[in-house]
């Protein structure tokens, strides 16, 4: 589904959620590699929880991103609406050495098994991406 009504006030919203290096970093990591636990993105951009959760209720707020829970994590991932928008955004800025560095840190985080999704057990973790 995309962004069928898009207006002033859904535009202003969404350009100052992309305002902010840290929540383009991200909407960077989601889009890349799909839905994440706040803890994971703590772990990938060396935030603290509060920094994290902040910007992650921002993103919320301004209807970019989506949450469920699953047994004790919390999963967010980039609304269906929203994705075309923050993809052509994140397009323009893509080979910023901060967001490949990034990328980077989660790959080795992830091949190390670091990562909370790790620890989610495989079969609902699957379903849950391909959602």
């Amino acid at each position: 589904m995309r962004l069928t009504r898009f207006n002033l006030s859904l535009g202003t919203q969404i350009m100052k959620a992309l305002g902010d290096e840290a929540r383009l970093r991200i909407l960077n990591l989601l889009l890349k590699k799909g839905p994440l636990t706040i803890s994971d993105l703590e772990h990938i951009l060396d935030f603290t929880q509060t920094k994290t959760s902040r910007h992650i209720t921002y993103l919320k707020n301004a209807g970019m991103l989506t949450a469920q829970k699953l047994d004790q994590w919390v999963i967010y991932a980039i609304k269906e609406e929203a994705f075309e928008i923050i993809e052509r955004f994140v397009g323009f800025v893509e080979k910023d050495v901060q967001l490949n560095n990034d990328l980077d840190i989660y790959t080795t985080l992830f091949n190390n098994r670091e990562l909370a999704q790790n620890k989610i057990p495989q079969r609902r973790w699957k379903s849950l991406k391909s959602t």
